[in-house]
């Protein structure tokens, strides 16, 4: 882990149809990641967005 994981460990990613995931950002807060992953699904584009922390393992 570096300084900037630490500084703004909270990622948010998109899952494409295919199962592809990309990160769209990282930011500082859980609050703020979850205002973008609203604002990105709000436009009612069909993609899966999620916020995850750094380290975070997923399954």
């Amino acid at each position: 882990m570096n300084d900037s994981d630490v500084l703004l460990p909270w990622l948010v990613i998109r899952q494409d149809d295919n199962g592809n995931r990309y990160r769209v950002g990282r930011y500082a807060t859980k609050t703020e990641a979850d205002k973008i992953v609203g604002e990105l699904d709000g436009r009612g584009h069909k993609q899966l967005y999620s916020v995850e922390r750094i380290g975070q393992t997923t399954h």
